[in-house]
């Protein structure tokens, strides 16, 4: 079939495949896009915001490279097999559908499913002309002109080290699948500050980055050469553009400050602003290499906890969801007899009739080292089975005060606990105002802690802290856990789009600051001290009727 001169130019079959889907005209992003994907190089990512149009234009993409070449051998990769399946699917259909592809539908003699399918005028070969497949189905064995890896990172296989470590090894895999002089085009939006897409382009491929927002001077720099020249054109020629919409037709402002305020600032750096300067550790000042990590008792713990990040103490079966490198240590000794905590504080944090959890920490201290048994979260703010629940707690590790966080209806939360712990166990209840900004203030109460490793930690609390979200979607869970919102605070306000199980800690850990400060071997010495005391007068006692607390002979 002659092919026109005009649809020679992917840009015009976009603005023919939109008209045909009875989609508004491609915007200018979505025809840049597309020049990049006919005129860009041969291993290629695409990063844009959510939302621009990525897989349909690369669908199309697909359609117009069959239209010019059927012969090509296609595979599409996606995070999940449905994903793929998806895209394969939608590409089909336009096949099937749009008059310029007519001549490609499948013949009844070949492959024709949304697995895998031909077009009519392919030749006879083992790979169909398009194949669809997840990024852990069988690769083995596929060859491919073309590769498109149309988000293969998700935040399904990519929250922990040990996940993106897999994925990492996963994708090396499209080197031996590859035909020479094959093409690779990688579509994605960073999914964690450590993404895949970070790695890549020391693998020889080339980035280029779609802003949802026209970035400020001073964030410029920091997407170096891969930031689409059309978005640095346009901030260069009129600087009164920075922050505005990059695309106003498909994201207007009061859309894109909806979703900063849905995702919160950093997620919507992550995702909608791709921000490279995120990947850079330095920036979150709380890591988990700091915590110690050990089964913790509910009434005595070591008197001395020594801390180690040495690779044989690295614990690599607890979900790590850290930047890269950053992972739980078991301690490499502890010290001393095991004697009773010298007090446990519960902090809760209520969450009033909003999406927040009332979250909640239960801390322990001895010797300078804070233990943590539970920090968590439970939907509904007042309840009766939250605050039953609240109550069992409480009673449970025979805690000596709960402090609460004063952000719900002056006290309200206070008068509405108190009931049930008179009923279940009855104990102080205070209330704990802040006029601090929140983010600075739970780093400078964790940060000076982490970093002398005062925290000792349960392997159920990190446990428990994965799985309690998993009912959640994959989008909106790792906001809610405890160490995801750790390694993710910064002292920008609004950091976080979720901050309670992280406030909870802090103020627990605030509570027992002073009482940190002292000195461990001090500490020790005065218990046994204490002890040995408590060991004479009980023999002076048992020996000569000697009492020490009357201080005469009986």
């Amino acid at each position: 079939m002659e092919i026109p001169k005009e649809l020679r130019d992917f840009r015009n079959f976009v603005y023919m495949a939109w008209e045909h889907l009875g989609l508004p005209e491609p915007t200018p992003v979505q025809y840049d896009i597309s020049e990049y994907l006919q005129d860009g190089p041969r291993r290629q990512i695409i990063l844009a915001y959510r939302g621009v149009g990525k897989s349909y234009l690369t669908s199309a993409y697909v359609c117009w490279r069959l239209l010019l070449d059927p012969s090509l051998n296609i595979l599409v990769v996606s995070a999940s097999k449905n994903r793929s399946d998806d895209f394969s699917t939608f590409t089909q259909r336009l096949i099937n559908e749009m008059p310029i592809l007519e001549h490609l539908k499948a013949r009844p003699e070949q492959r024709d499913s949304k697995i895998a399918f031909d077009v009519g005028p392919a030749p006879a070969a083992h790979a169909p002309s398009v194949k669809a497949v997840g990024i852990t189905g069988q690769l083995t064995g596929s060859r491919a002109d073309l590769i498109v890896a149309d988000d293969v990172e998700s935040l399904n296989n990519s929250e922990t080290q040990g996940m993106r470590d897999k994925l990492g090894n996963l994708v090396k895999e499209f080197d031996s699948i590859l035909k020479p002089n094959g093409q690779v085009r990688y579509l994605g939006t960073y999914q964690t500050e450590m993404s895949l897409y970070k790695v890549l382009p020391a693998r020889g491929y080339i980035p280029r980055v779609w802003t949802g927002r026209y970035p400020k001077s001073d964030k410029v720099a920091a997407y170096g050469s891969h930031l689409a020249p059309y978005i640095l054109d346009k901030i260069t020629e009129d600087p009164s553009l920075e922050g505005e919409p990059v695309d106003p037709k498909r994201f207007d402002e009061d859309d894109l400050v909806e979703r900063e305020l849905s995702y919160g600032r950093s997620g919507f750096a992550l995702q909608f602003m791709l921000d490279p300067s995120l990947s850079d550790a330095n920036r979150y000042p709380l890591k988990l290499q700091d915590f110690i990590v050990m089964e913790i008792d509910l009434e005595v713990a070591p008197e001395r906890v020594i801390h180690s990040n040495s690779a044989e103490r690295v614990i690599k079966d607890l979900p790590s969801v850290g930047f890269s490198g950053d992972y739980f240590y078991r301690p490499l000794a502890v010290d001393g007899d095991f004697i009773p905590y010298r007090g446990t504080v519960m902090t809760i944090d209520p969450s009033g009739r909003g999406s927040d959890e009332t979250g909640y920490c239960i801390m322990s201290m001895l010797n300078g080292f804070l233990y943590v048994h539970e920090c968590s979260g439970v939907a509904g703010g007042y309840s009766t089975e939250t605050l039953t629940a609240l109550a069992e707690l409480a009673k449970k590790y025979k805690v000596k005060e709960i402090q609460v966080e004063s952000n719900f209806g002056d006290g309200m939360f206070n008068e509405l606990l108190t009931p049930y712990l008179k009923k279940i166990y009855p104990v102080t209840l205070s209330e704990v105002r802040h006029s601090t900004q929140k983010e600075r203030r739970i780093i400078e109460t964790l940060e000076p802690l982490l970093n002398q490793h005062r925290i000792v930690i349960s392997p159920e609390v990190i446990e428990n802290d994965y799985s309690s979200t998993r009912h959640l979607p994959p989008e909106k869970a790792p906001q809610y856990r405890l160490f995801h919102q750790l390694t993710r605070i910064t002292t920008a306000r609004g950091a976080l789009a979720h901050d309670d199980r992280l406030e909870v800690m802090s103020m627990a850990a605030h509570y027992w600051v002073e009482a940190v400060g002292q000195d461990v071997e001090e500490r020790m010495q005065e218990d046994k001290a204490e002890r040995l005391q408590i060991e004479l007068d009980k023999f002076m006692e048992n020996a000569v009727g000697y009492t020490n607390n009357k201080s005469s002979w009986m």
